[in-house]
């Protein structure tokens, strides 16, 4: 019988900080920049170039050879952070148990790069040139796919697809799955690889992004008065979720555990939050419920602090009406600051990062704060990382559309 708890057992993550948890954390704490210019394609024509790439990723340190260089980024970035959470997690399921293990990665956007690629083979060659290979590594299921085939995970096999909530959702739903009873374990997690011609056009034309080009280490700036746009960026997270009674029996390490799950939807706007942050607050609150928590109990958010006028202005907002006077008093800060935004991916990027903070008891900080804008007045752990005693965080991620989640975690008892 399930436990109906919820426990994270293992972490694997690729980032603009660098590959693998003990690689990334320390350099986030210290407060580095993972952005900077583009070297993945010529970005000479475009508006931005900067973002945060993964820089020391080598697929063929993860995947054979010939599949290496075959399968799409984000492909790879999520295999890679799969078996590193595999490994973290020394986790096992063979047999029958196999049959209850299973897959929930998501992606915001799929296979962009190889999508660019093959079209441009269509139109220089014809249809003949196309690969067959172009639907299986275009679509973002194939992350999912791709980890349950090369582990032999036979339970529950999904894909969440809500932009930049994408990876927040998958861990939620795959919590659920477990709760429920359909799986023991799910590997559950987002991937993103849009730094590519197509991606990078589409985020420009929306003026999205910020042009801080001569200063990539200071471009993403949430909360700060003097923001331009948020910095794109590539990775992947994956997190390890077993029920609880399963993880005690075989003495498994315990990051944290999954206590709560809010959603809700703005319907207001196809890339515009909510004008009164009322989305992002309902799925606050939402989580709360379910965690069964006062707000007071919240000891910090990991924001989704975009360093766009917008969001983090409402953001800002949605968190003062949840958590009213006790918002003051809450550390909020935006890891996006360091590594720019990894889309799909960040909503399990920045879950990990709340399990990591309650386990060292350190908060990281967000960089590039240096002028306060009176309309995101809370304390942001500005620019240094913070000691600090937390057994429960909060993790909110939204995405175009109107997706809003919030996840709290918390220490395991």
């Amino acid at each position: 019988m399930p436990s109906g708890r919820v426990v994270v057992t293992g972490a694997g993550a690729v980032t603009p900080l660098g590959v693998g948890v003990d690689v990334f954390w320390p350099r986030m704490l210290a407060g580095e920049s993972g952005v900077a210019p583009i070297t993945l394609l010529d970005v000479s024509e475009y508006t931005t170039r900067i973002a945060g790439e993964v820089k020391d990723f080598n697929a063929e340190d993860w995947l054979d050879r010939k599949e290496a260089r075959r399968i799409d980024r984000f492909i790879a970035f999520a295999s890679a952070a799969a078996r590193m959470a595999i490994d973290d997690a020394c986790f096992k399921a063979e047999g029958d148990e196999a049959d209850d293990v299973g897959v929930l990665i998501g992606s915001g956007i799929g296979g962009l790069t190889y999508l660019a690629e093959q079209h441009r083979r269509l139109i220089e060659g014809g249809p003949s040139r196309v690969s067959p290979f172009l639907v299986p590594y275009m679509i973002p299921d194939m992350a999912s796919g791709y980890v349950s085939i090369q582990h032999g995970f036979k339970g529950p096999n999904s894909c969440v697809v809500t932009a930049c909530a994408t990876g927040a959702n998958a861990i939620g739903d795959a919590y659920h799955i477990i709760k429920r009873g359909d799986a023991v374990a799910m590997l559950a997690g987002g991937a993103e690889a849009p730094v590519n011609e197509l991606g990078m056009s589409g985020f420009c034309s929306a003026r999205a992004m910020s042009q801080r080009n001569d200063e990539p280490k200071r471009a993403s700036r949430p909360f700060d008065a003097d923001r331009d746009g948020f910095v794109i960026a590539e990775g992947a997270a994956v997190l390890v979720l077993e029920d609880f009674a399963r993880a005690k029996a075989r003495g498994a390490q315990i990051y944290g555990e999954i206590v709560g799950y809010g959603m809700s939807g703005d319907a207001f706007h196809i890339t515009q939050p909510d004008p009164e942050g009322d989305g992002a607050a309902r799925a606050m609150r939402h989580a709360l419920r379910t965690a069964g928590m006062n707000p007071a109990d919240v000891q910090y958010i990991n924001a989704h602090g975009t360093s766009t006028h917008y969001n983090d202005k409402l953001e800002t907002l949605a968190i003062k009406r949840v958590f009213g006077e006790h918002a003051a008093r809450i550390p909020v800060s935006s890891t996006k600051s360091m590594i720019g935004h990894t889309l799909g991916a960040a909503g399990a990027v920045e879950a990990l990062i709340c399990l990591l903070a309650m386990r060292d008891g350190m908060l990281p900080p967000t960089i590039n704060y240096e002028t306060p804008d009176p309309e995101c007045d809370l304390d942001y752990v500005p620019n240094v990382a913070r000691k600090a005693s937390i057994d429960v965080a909060a993790s909110n991620s939204f995405g175009f559309g109107g997706h809003n989640v919030c996840l709290i975690l918390r220490k395991t008892v």
